[in-house]
């Protein structure tokens, strides 16, 4: 029973560095997501927009901004992709993801924001700000670095993935 207590702590750790949208139907780490590793980014005018806003955010907090790093929006990416492809949002795969981040990017600390159905960056940014457990991970002092990625379905929906790490 001893040795569970300090896994159960930090499992719950865990749930603490990322957060999803109030229609997620919870937290998953099973199934295959592929990472995306990119040499440049070419941000669309809805991204761009979304980490404007987050980074006014910050600095109307007294935080500091956070700069981009291609490698993580490539992340962003790969997850964005796959929860179009199964058709939901999700967080399945996050501890490769970090892991990946951790690696590639000397992540230390790594957070995720998804959302999906927001057609404007004002919106998304409004829907996470307005959750707790959102508004916790963009407003993380700890944050450094981050990456957002940006696509449609198939039925004109946007999906979202936002990555903060901490460097």
């Amino acid at each position: 029973m001893k040795t569970l207590a300090p896994l159960a702590i930090i499992l719950l750790l865990s749930f603490t560095l990322f957060s999803c949208s109030p229609e997620d139907d919870g937290i998953f780490f099973n199934g295959n997501s592929e990472v995306v590793n990119i040499s440049t980014v070419s941000y669309s005018a809805i991204e761009t927009e979304i980490l404007k806003l987050i980074n006014n955010h910050r600095t109307s907090l007294g935080l500091s901004k956070l700069n981009t790093l291609t490698i993580i929006s490539g992340v962003a990416d790969g997850h964005t992709n796959y929860m179009i492809e199964v058709g939901t949002i999700n967080h399945d795969n996050f501890s490769k993801r970090s892991q990946t981040l951790m690696d590639q990017a000397d992540a230390i600390t790594v957070g995720e924001n998804v959302a999906y159905g927001y057609s404007t960056a004002q919106g998304v940014v409004n829907g996470w700000l307005n959750s707790a457990s959102h508004r916790k991970i963009i407003e993380n002092p700890n944050y450094t670095h981050f990456g957002i990625s940006t696509e449609v379905n198939t039925k004109n929906r946007n999906y979202f993935t936002q990555i903060f790490i901490k460097k």
